[in-house]
């Protein structure tokens, strides 16, 4: 199977990174957003990124000048799948969402598309039904930074076919992951698993004015040896995606706590367009946050 013009659904935070890395491991890549702003934002971040490898990983100016030619951006469905071997979704961490893109997505992309999820969260399996081929379905997650923190979380469902599995594993490789196999279908599979609860526990002294988020980042920093705090990370991540996933799990479970967390993201940060990295402003301000001041830790 082979995999040569690569389609990502969705311009955002991480989707923008996926896109750029795949271009510059030398695969055609098309990059689709519902809108166009989206888009715009998405070009944006391919300029930084260009930047940010010709100053810090010694990549020349004409390799840049390669990976910008091997991508394309459109607002148009059907054309940006019309000659893709494999997507990647990353769109908005709703599951109703996803499911009527994916409906969609069946019916314009190739019978040999082979269709992956970015999903944080959610299970292929809640959707794989509306992408009209479960078996060529799966998820292959990724990090933050995805050049640094370059893992590839591959899981399937029970539908899905060993051999597409065993084919992403390989496609993960090939744009410069380590490949994270996960044998069974788990939410939030290794990497949120083990983050999510840190996420939880600060929101949660948050929300309880127990400490102020750089009180909280300090604290883990220091005793972990980690570059970032869990309010820093949720900027890198983006407090919309933050604010889905507390809001899908809130309405999931009915969990006090957890709508409490959803209440306090929607008031400090959804409804004040404070986003994250992403718009300039999250827990910190933008591009130069105060935990990577010198003097922070002290």
């Amino acid at each position: 199977m082979t995999i040569k013009n690569v389609t990502i659904a969705g311009a955002g935070t991480l989707g923008s990174q996926i896109a750029w890395q795949t271009a510059f491991k030398g695969f055609n890549v098309t990059v689709y957003d519902a809108f166009d702003k989206g888009l715009e934002r998405g070009k944006q971040f391919h300029q930084q990124f260009a930047q940010l490898f010709m100053a810090t990983r010694g990549v020349s100016q004409q390799e840049v000048n390669e990976t910008f030619a091997r991508l394309s951006y459109t607002t148009n469905l059907t054309e940006a799948v019309k000659d893709a071997d494999l997507i990647s979704e990353s769109i908005p961490e709703n599951l109703e969402i996803k499911k009527a893109f994916y409906v969609e997505l069946s019916k314009l992309a190739p019978e040999k598309t082979i269709f992956t999820t970015n999903s944080s969260t959610l299970l292929p399996s809640q959707y794989a039904e509306e992408t009209g081929r479960p078996e060529k379905f799966l998820a292959l997650h990724f990090a933050n930074w995805i050049w640094d923190a370059n893992i590839g979380e591959v899981m399937g469902h029970a539908k899905t076919d060993p051999k597409y599995f065993d084919r992403v594993i390989a496609f993960s490789k090939e744009i410069g992951m380590v490949p994270i196999l996960i044998h069974k279908e788990q939410h939030g599979y290794v990497l949120n698993s083990l983050l999510g609860p840190l996420l939880s526990a600060a929101g949660d002294l948050l929300v309880n004015e127990v400490a102020d988020y750089e009180t909280i980042d300090k604290t883990w920093m220091i005793t972990s040896g980690t570059k970032m705090g869990p309010c820093a990370i949720m900027d890198m991540i983006g407090l919309e995606t933050i604010y889905n996933v507390e809001k899908l799990w809130s309405d999931k479970t009915g969990e006090d706590v957890r709508k409490a967390r959803v209440d306090y993201y929607k008031k400090h940060f959804i409804d004040t367009n404070k986003l994250g990295m992403k718009t300039g402003e999250g827990f910190y301000k933008y591009p130069k946050p105060a935990y990577r001041n010198s003097d922070f830790l002290t």
